[in-house]
């Protein structure tokens, strides 16, 4: 491990050589838009929204999976980088069924956010309207396949954080779909600990608690400052 110095933007930085780019960005203000990411879990760069363009390469890299490197220079802002963020999040919404007006967690959703920021007001594909099911099974919680991006937050919070591994992804392409305990309802689960992490770490509507009306919905992530400092202390990080 050592220290590297780099540009972000035209901006001298430094960075441990074991950091992201996306790390290294957050230390030092620079935003850059993310789904999948989530401080504490590992990553994996599954819903691409934080390309970034490096200088001398042609590819676009995720930069919460690509390391720092001395020397290297990275613009997070560009006309491609818009237009490749604008149609993910266009992408996003027509293969689901996401009705921001009916949904629990309207004005708390982190796609509706993303899609205001990068002023998606209209989409130019056509919707899918896939058929897709609501899990009410549990006690406490919904699982609506309608409303959910497949981040993996939930398959990774539970698997790292609350060692169940009730969560997996099943099938392929736009078929794929998160499922409990080898796909049974949510309720009838054996390693489900109800605990409620994967609620909360949910980017939007998918993951909820009943009774939740619309808007009702916030998620509490208290615990995830803790997730990140154990994290870095099993030299996981």
């Amino acid at each position: 491990m050592k220290v590297v110095t780099l540009k972000i933007n035209d901006h001298d930085v430094t960075g441990r050589d074991d950091e992201s780019i996306l790390q290294v960005a957050r230390d030092n203000n620079i935003e850059i838009p993310t789904l999948c990411f989530l401080e504490g879990l590992s990553e994996i760069g599954a819903c691409r929204l934080c390309l970034v363009e490096i200088k001398g390469s042609p590819k676009l890299v995720s930069a919460c999976t690509a390391h720092v490197n001395e020397g290297m220079e990275v613009f997070t802002e560009s006309e491609r980088l818009t237009k490749y963020r604008r149609m993910i999040i266009e992408m996003l919404f027509v293969e689901g069924n996401h009705v921001c007006s009916v949904c629990v967690s309207n004005g708390h959703c982190e796609l509706q956010n993303l899609a205001q920021k990068l002023e998606v007001d209209h989409v130019r594909l056509m919707y899918q309207y896939p058929k897709r099911e609501v899990d009410a099974s549990h006690q406490r919680f919904i699982l609506d396949h309608n409303r959910c991006v497949l981040c993996t937050r939930c398959v990774r919070v539970c698997d790292e954080v609350e060692g169940s591994h009730t969560w997996d992804v099943y099938g392929r392409g736009r078929e794929s779909r998160i499922i409990s305990d080898l796909n049974t309802p949510w309720g009838e689960s054996d390693t489900c600990t109800s605990c409620g992490k994967c609620v909360h770490v949910c980017p939007t509507g998918a993951l909820i608690e009943k009774g939740k009306s619309v808007a009702e919905m916030t998620k509490r992530r208290e615990f995830l400052p803790y997730l990140t400092v154990m994290r870095k202390e099993n030299g996981n990080d």
